[in-house]
């Protein structure tokens, strides 16, 4: 099964547990773009929503696509009562779109389901000369050198899901390789900016979080079960509380 489908199958969760972005990004956005009321947008990957307000707000003319059929139906009803959002049930692989007619694409954590020489291409192609490329992830991380729970947590990862990988933080490399990427593919005025925000989370709404990511929903059920269990019990045992350090990261750039 395509992983880009697992965040299809169960949208409520994903909603309530996926973050939101900081105010200081959507500003810097804006701003970058001079969105307005008269302006065109795109948002590749909808999910369930949680960086199209901002965009609304400004009056300009939201188009959503979005993969996964319930999610889709489920973003269509958040935003109904406004008349200047619609949204696709698509990839945007196959999404059709005049060339040079937007003002602005942005995606949330989501461009990297894209294939980067379909992606970045396409998206030069559809935007207006001038026009806009927002995209954004969110970094959570939850390892601290001096944190017990983290450390615990890490080493319950190393038994059900073995991996060497290095989570960094403050991903230089990883930035500089996005930066230069976007830079391949013809766009200009590059601009990359970090915002940083914490959440706190109890057991159980930790476990739920985890469940909206697509590589815990893709295990084994028996496995997922097991490793569950343990973060829960570890985190109940450190008062139920479990803080998690988020990294934004955007990359503006233009046409």
């Amino acid at each position: 099964m395509d992983k880009r489908f697992t965040f299809n199958e169960d949208v409520k969760n994903y909603d309530k547990w996926r973050p939101t972005y900081c105010k200081e990004l959507f500003n810097d956005i804006i701003q970058y773009s001079e969105l307005n009321q008269n302006k065109k947008a795109v948002e590749v990957g909808i999910g369930t929503g949680q960086a199209t307000m901002p965009f609304l707000m400004t009056g300009c003319d939201v188009t959503a696509i979005e993969l996964g059929k319930d999610l889709a139906e489920y973003a269509k009803e958040k935003f109904k009562e406004y008349k200047n959002f619609s949204v696709y049930n698509t990839s945007f692989e196959d999404f059709e779109c005049n060339d040079n007619s937007i003002d602005i694409l942005y995606s949330a954590t989501a461009f990297h389901w894209i294939p980067e020489d379909i992606g970045y291409p396409k998206a030069l192609k559809v935007l207006k000369n001038n026009g806009t490329l927002a995209l954004f992830w969110n970094k959570p991380f939850v390892k601290r050198e001096d944190d017990l729970l983290h450390q615990k947590i890490q080493s319950i990862y190393q038994k059900y899901r073995p991996s060497n990988a290095k989570f960094i933080e403050n991903d230089t490399a990883r930035y500089n390789k996005i930066s230069k990427t976007i830079q391949s593919y013809g766009f200009r005025d590059l601009e990359v900016k970090l915002y940083h925000q914490t959440r706190v989370f109890n057991s159980s709404g930790y476990i739920s979080l985890l469940n909206t990511y697509s590589d815990h929903r893709s295990m084994i059920a028996s496995t997922k079960q097991l490793l569950y269990s343990e973060i829960e019990n570890a985190i109940l045992e450190n008062s139920n509380v479990l803080t998690v350090y988020d990294t934004i990261e955007l990359y503006l750039a233009r046409k």
